[in-house]
């Protein structure tokens, strides 16, 4: 059984400097190494999934090391309450509009939490709950989607994604894709959504990302025959 010192020594081994320039400009934060996921995956292939050694490694505040604990993880057993002090802690990036999401969304509390987390007055904890909710609907079926509140959801992004926080956009467009894509019957809803919201701008840091066109993205989806087509899994 590996312990959190080891990995931790393991990640500091191989990171690299090269890495942490880029990943700085999409707003990863100190402290971490930059080790490519590529690495971070070879670490997950052999440890497989350990609730506690994911709970340690995310506990030292290193983007590294927390984003590895959402691989690691055993995302049925993350309480609430885990769930909860992951997100507050998630200041980088990656770890609230990737990481965080993804356990969330394939654990028990996905669903509830990212509708608390959209109320947070704090950015990346509303930019965790939007990419929760995306991640939610591209997993669960249809007939267990509550399309009612579904509906509600892209009213208020109509209502208010142009004034909200600028990661909260991005991740507001994601929700309304995620819709299209992977809820059938309200797939020309969001396009319609998408079309009444027009372009959606966000400032990506001088990076190459680009916020995608919703309604083109879903169209896409919609040509190739895929809308209503679910994911198994979300992590990447």
């Amino acid at each position: 059984m590996a312990t959190v010192n080891e990995i931790m020594d393991e990640l500091q081994a191989n990171g690299s400097e090269s890495i942490k320039k880029i990943l700085v400009k999409h707003g990863i934060l100190e402290p971490f190494f930059g080790v490519k996921i590529d690495y971070l995956k070879k670490i997950q292939k052999r440890v497989k999934k350990d609730y506690e050694l994911a709970k340690g490694l995310y506990a030292t505040g290193n983007a590294d090391a927390m984003y590895l604990a959402g691989l690691i993880t055993d995302d049925d057993r993350m309480t609430k309450a885990d769930l909860d002090a992951w997100v507050k802690a998630a200041l980088s990036n990656n770890i609230n509009e990737y990481t965080v999401p993804w356990v969330a969304s394939q654990g028990k509390h996905g669903y509830e939490l990212g509708l608390e987390w959209i109320d947070s007055s704090e950015p990346h904890i509303m930019a965790a709950g939007w990419s929760t909710l995306s991640c939610h609907l591209a997993l669960t079926p249809d007939d267990q989607l509550d399309l009612g509140r579904i509906k509600q959801l892209m009213e208020r992004i109509k209502d208010t994604i142009h004034t909200s926080p600028n990661r909260v956009r991005q991740k507001m467009n994601g929700f309304l894709i995620s819709v299209g894509s992977y809820v059938a019957p309200l797939s020309e809803e969001a396009i319609a959504t998408a079309k009444s919201v027009g372009v959606v701008t966000v400032d990506m840091n001088g990076t190459a990302c680009k916020v995608p066109d919703a309604v083109e993205y879903i169209m896409k989806v919609k040509n190739k025959g895929a809308v209503g087509k679910k994911k198994k899994e979300v992590k990447c």
